[in-house]
């Protein structure tokens, strides 16, 4: 393996995606009296700390299934995942219960929609007269057995809007990231919307366009709100048919009219995210077409880790290995996991790979540096402390007019303190002004300690003046 210094970015998205339709990641089981209640809001805990623990920096939460969403929503009836009855909550919000548990661990929560598909008739028929295809039959087209809505309609572009307005305004979250933002075939029956909308376009493009118009009106929206939530989405893992690699199969933009490279351009999005999940053979070359794209957005590359399960693909954790390899070595700006489930179940060893070895020291999420021009947070006070047998308290007083502020701070054992070593991070993403760390007894050592302020832009300030404390078994 390269040495530590080549794989220990300071900065780097380390994400997961974390599914709720079918229960699959996360909830197990409905919740139908408090102590399933507890025990269904326990498992997430138990799932996050486990992320936290190995340095994950994000999750990408599951929002809107099939028709049907995760919050209380005045649009679209709850899962009823959460409680075996589509449109009950089970005794909280779960979007809301996501969001705070990611933020008190210094981990950002993005909110994933799946954007067209709503279902297969068996599922629209349970849910009702709560169903989309039911309340809104107009937007609604079945193909295959399944319903979807019809992006060439302007409703489905505002219908989908009214969405992330419900979900923005009355959430904290840091992201909307858009699933199945694509046509699920070529011979999807659209016939009618083209005719009355197409204006001579050829069907192809004409396709394309709706998509970007979607991912237009959403940014220009989120943006005006609240102009530090990220949009982004998932497109297929393939962006187009290159002279290098003609037989690439399924792509985003000849198969499915996704043109992620259009949305980036126009500033519409703040990331791509694309579904990698194929072996290193394809891996690579299609890696550098997508790092091509982003420019000057962030890239972050969907790794399929439910493939090494032996029903999945049955992949050895040395492929996963590559993967992350070349991400690092092609400088994108991180991974994300797919799905949560087979990470903190550590399948094949893949979560003690990133604990111990890729995510060993924390990182920060880049700065969204093409969003905000403003200067980064005032510098904090520098860091006292105090002590409780093995136990440090850090603190530190803030500046910032900035309420939104995050802190990271660094530690160091040696004469000096690098702040731009992933090494040096202590923790990062922290709420309070204020940490608690255990040290080792039996021995003396010194400490150097600093700490930042980040924004909601992921600005980061000049460190504090730095806090020199000796600690000994014995308290002198």
């Amino acid at each position: 393996m390269a040495a530590a210094e080549e794989v220990y970015p300071k900065y780097e998205i380390r994400a997961v995606w974390l599914a709720t339709i079918y229960g699959l990641d996360w909830p197990s089981r409905p919740a139908v009296n408090e102590e399933s209640r507890a025990r269904q809001q326990q498992e997430l805990c138990a799932m996050l700390d486990r992320l936290k623990e190995a340095n994950f920096n994000a999750v990408f939460v599951q929002t809107r299934l099939r028709g049907d969403v995760i919050y209380n929503s005045r649009i679209e009836p709850v899962s009823k995942v959460f409680t075996g009855t589509y449109g009950s909550l089970p005794g909280y919000d779960p979007l809301a219960f996501v969001i705070d548990e990611c933020h008190k661990r210094g981990m950002e929560c993005h909110a994933f929609l799946v954007t067209f598909p709503l279902g297969s008739s068996k599922i629209v028929d349970e849910q009702g007269s709560l169903s989309v295809v039911k309340k809104l039959p107009h937007l609604c087209l079945k193909y295959k057995n399944e319903w979807y809505l019809d992006p060439g309609l302007p409703g489905t572009a505002d219908y989908i809007l009214s969405l992330v307005k419900e979900i923005v305004t009355r959430y904290d979250v840091d992201g909307i990231q858009f699933d199945y933002v694509r046509y699920p075939g070529k011979v999807f029956p659209d016939g009618n919307s083209y005719e009355k909308y197409g204006g001579g376009a050829s069907l192809e493009d004409w396709r394309r366009a709706n998509i970007n118009r979607l991912m237009a009106q959403v940014n220009d929206w989120v943006k005006t709100e609240k102009p530090w939530v990220q949009v982004s989405s998932s497109p297929v893992g393939k962006y187009r048919r290159y002279a290098s690699a003609p037989n690439a199969g399924w792509t985003a933009y000849d198969d499915v009219y996704q043109d992620p490279r259009a949305w980036l351009e126009a500033g519409d999005h703040d990331m791509i995210v694309p579904m990698m999940y194929f072996s290193r053979d394809e891996f690579e070359p299609f890696l550098d077409h997508w790092a091509e794209q982003a420019k000057s957005r962030r890239m972050v590359a969907g790794l399929g880790v439910y493939r090494l399960n032996s029903n999945e693909g049955d992949w050895s954790l040395s492929e996963i290995d590559s993967q992350i390899d070349c991400v690092r070595r092609h400088g994108i700006d991180g991974c994300a996991f797919f799905r949560a489930r087979f990470v903190v179940d550590n399948e094949k060893g893949i979560y003690t790979r990133l604990k111990d070895y890729y995510f060993r020291y924390p990182a920060q999420l880049p700065p969204l540096t093409w969003m905000n021009a403003a200067d980064p947070p005032a510098t904090p006070s520098e860091i006292r402390v105090s002590r409780d047998g093995r136990r440090l308290t850090l603190s530190w007083d803030t500046y910032s007019d900035d309420r939104d502020c995050t802190y990271t701070v660094y530690c160091s054992q040696a004469d000096s303190l690098d702040t731009g070593l992933a090494q040096s991070i202590l923790a990062t993403g922290l709420q309070k002004s204020e940490l608690s760390i255990l040290v080792g007894d039996n021995y003396e050592t010194g400490y150097l300690f600093s700490v930042t302020a980040s924004n909601r832009y992921r600005m980061e300030s000049a460190p504090s003046y730095e806090t020199y404390y000796y600690y000994s078994e014995y308290e002198k």
